[in-house]
């Protein structure tokens, strides 16, 4: 059960959490898979690593997604590596919350460059190649896979963080308009919100018991997400298995968005 044969994948963000699980399983789907990441190359050389030991091949690409020249030559290294790109999973996102009103301009900007002008660029870079290449039906019946990494926050509102959940309202919509711009020239661009996921990011919290029980009282399911839970949805959006499908966001999320902020009992 290798759908993704012979083709490629570029994962931002994937030397830790959610981009690391993702690119590993690609890898395991068949996808020769970019593991980017800003900084800290060991960590990515390691999920390099465990992409090879599942019996596929991976390189490590540094690069900082906010800035043009960078993704520019990312995408370079890549096209050099593997001659193509199939799928793009733009992933790589930070936090810097605040208070409104004590959010300052450099916090604002920094995520925003991340998460959605970070997006924006490594996809354009992406759409080109896509419409270079066109579509090769032995590879995949679609020119290109474009997946982002949203949030629940593009549809839940988050106090104490407006740069993020801005960001990632921003996502949301940046999706659709590719995903009606580009079907036509079968480029599929669709987005995954996760909800509470266990990563280093939010470790404080699902660590502690009393931390976790809280959190998962806003859960109906009833228990917070792994990364496990995200990887698989990743994989089925790059495969021909969802080719009809293109503008959606998945939420993986245990039930958050339908009915937030409050759930009685544990």
């Amino acid at each position: 059960m290798r759908p993704l044969e012979g083709q490629t994948a570029l994962v931002t963000g994937a030397n830790s959490g959610i981009g690391a699980a993702i690119a590993i399983a690609l890898g395991a789907a068949g996808a020769k898979v970019g593991v980017n990441y800003h900084s800290h190359r060991e960590p990515a050389e390691e999920v390099v690593r465990q992409i090879a030991a599942a019996g596929s091949t991976a390189v490590a690409l540094q690069a900082d997604v906010s800035r043009e020249d960078q993704v520019r030559k990312m995408f370079e290294a890549f096209l050099a590596e593997y001659g193509t790109l199939d799928i793009l999973v733009n992933n790589a996102g930070i936090q810097k919350d605040a208070a409104f009103i004590d959010l300052t301009l450099k916090q604002w900007q920094a995520v925003i460059d991340v998460n959605l002008t970070g997006g924006f660029l490594c996809a354009r870079e992406a759409v080109k190649e896509s419409l270079r290449r066109g579509v090769v039906p032995e590879r995949s019946r679609a020119a290109g896979k474009i997946i982002f990494i949203s949030s629940v926050h593009e549809r839940i509102l988050w106090a104490g963080h407006a740069n993020y959940a801005a960001s990632k309202g921003g996502v949301m919509v940046l999706m659709k308009t590719m995903a009606q711009e580009l079907a036509p020239q079968k480029i599929r661009v669709n987005s995954i919100a996760p909800g509470a996921i266990k990563t280093a990011i939010n470790k404080e919290v699902w660590s502690d018991p009393q931390g976790a029980a809280a959190m998962c009282k806003l859960i109906p399911y009833g228990r917070i997400g792994e990364t496990s839970d995200i990887a698989p949805v990743a994989v089925w959006l790059a495969s021909d298995n969802s080719d009809y499908i293109t503008g959606t966001t998945i939420f993986v999320d245990g039930g958050m968005i339908l009915y937030p902020g409050f759930r009685e009992g544990g």
